[in-house]
């Protein structure tokens, strides 16, 4: 969601017995008093697994969620032992989050609900057991 001139939105879990877990994650637009734009897409397993999978791009981007500002979020679902690579280009920087599982992001290795940044450098995954993870392309800091 692009919440731009404002929107009312929640979250809830309407299950009754399983518990709710998500991520929030506030990215700035470039300008203010945006026009608002939202999507939402239900992938399939099989889109995600072994791959990575870019479900939000910019508007220009080629992902079915499009936000106000210049970043791609990927993710994925890993089996133990696959591994992924990204070229990360020279003006570009890596926000990483380790959802489930672990993995050895460029030699370090994160668990359930670590994160990391990456810059000047390409990213390289393995899972260290079944892993689960999201990362957000973006321009780096000027």
């Amino acid at each position: 969601m692009s919440a731009g001139t404002g929107v009312a939105h929640s979250e809830y879990n309407l299950h009754e017995s399983q518990n709710l877990r998500l991520l929030q994650i506030w990215i700035l637009p470039p300008t203010k008093n945006l026009q608002p734009i939202y999507g939402s897409h239900r992938y399939k397993e099989d889109e995600l697994t072994n791959k990575l999978l870019n479900i939000v791009s910019s508007v220009n981007g080629n992902s079915k969620i499009k936000i106000r500002q210049n970043v791609n979020i990927f993710v994925s679902k890993l089996d133990e032992k696959n591994v992924i690579e990204f070229e990360l280009k020279d003006d570009k920087q890596i926000y990483f989050v380790q959802i489930e599982g672990s993995s050895l992001v460029n030699q370090i290795i994160l668990s359930n609900g670590d994160a990391m940044e990456l810059y000047d450098e390409n990213l390289s995954i393995e899972a260290m057991e079944n892993s689960h993870f999201l990362f957000i392309e973006m321009y780096k800091d000027r």
